[in-house]
This record gives structure tokens, sequence and C-alpha cells, in this order.
């Protein structure tokens, strides 16, 4: 059978000798395997959210160069671009991983967490690029918006590609 089989052990320990021979099936393990199909787009999600919390690090530390505390949140522009860039990333997060995950259950798990990679290349040229001038952050912007439009635009196409096939 599909199943594996488990002993099941009644409540009242005086019917425990019942048990040996009882048996329920047990569901199969497709759940976990289908999470085994997708771990490169789950270390990709990691690092995605590792990159987020690096630029919630940039912050402090631009804080502390500057000296302005919170909740002030102007008066340096280096304090300021670096809450943009920190901001920003958190913007374009669900959007991302929304479409990272969509596409990646649709399609095809590596092409998605190559397309997630290239998006975190996107936001670090984006971050890079601003912090050095605001007018130098479209490269990376564009990069990361590229992956995230392939990302959402692909797993809807997909998932009304199988509409149209399979029906509702």
């Amino acid at each position: 059978t599909p199943f594996r089989e488990h002993r099941q052990f009644p409540s009242s320990p005086d019917l425990w000798h019942v048990a040996r021979s009882a048996t329920i099936p047990s569901p199969p393990s497709g759940g976990t395997n289908m999470m085994m199909e997708h771990r490169l787009t789950a270390v990709v999600t990691i690092l995605a959210l590792l990159l987020y919390f690096y630029m919630s690090v940039q912050v402090s530390r631009v804080r502390g160069k500057c000296g302005i505390q919170p909740p002030v949140m102007t008066g340096d522009p280096m304090l300021e671009r670096a809450i943009r860039v920190h901001i920003n990333t958190l913007e374009g997060l669900p959007l991302f991983l929304a479409g990272l995950w969509l596409f990646a259950v649709y399609w095809n798990d590596l092409v998605a967490a190559g397309l997630g990679v290239v998006w975190i290349v996107g936001r670090l040229l984006y971050s890079s690029g601003y912090m050095v001038a605001p007018d130098k952050r479209s490269t990376g912007f564009l990069v990361q918006f590229l992956a995230t439009a392939v990302l959402l635009l692909g797993a809807l196409g997909k998932i009304v590609y199988s509409l149209v096939i399979g029906g509702l």
C-alpha cells in the first residue's frame, strides 16, 4: 500500500494487548517531499531576508557614525539614504517573495532560485549605488525590478494557462 502502517495504542491500559493487531494508515509524506523540491528557493528566501537584516544593521551603523539617535529619521544625508534603502527593500520584499515561491511551485525551483539571486544582486547594486549618490541607484533598481516582474508574470502566466487547459 502507499501508506505506512503504524500501531495505534488504545487510551486505556487494559486494552493495550489489542494494539498488537491494530494498525492505522498514516498519510504519505508528500508534503515533506514537496518542500524538499524547493530547497533552492528556501535558501534564496533566507538570503533575501539576511540581506534585509544587513540593511537594518547598515542603518544602525550610519546612525552611530552621524550621532543621530532614534526616532529621528532626518538630519544627515547618509542616514536618510540608508533608511530609504532599508525601507525600499522592505516595500519590495512581499512582491518578490510571493513571486519567487509561486514561480518555484508552478514552474521550476532552479529557475526561481536563479531569478532570486538576480534580485539579491539587484538590491545590493541598488544599495551601494544609493549610498554613493541617489542618482546611482537606477541600475540596481532595474535589475531587481525585472527579476520581480519575471517571477510574478511568469507565475501568473503558468497559473492562468493551467486554468485554461485544466479548467477550474
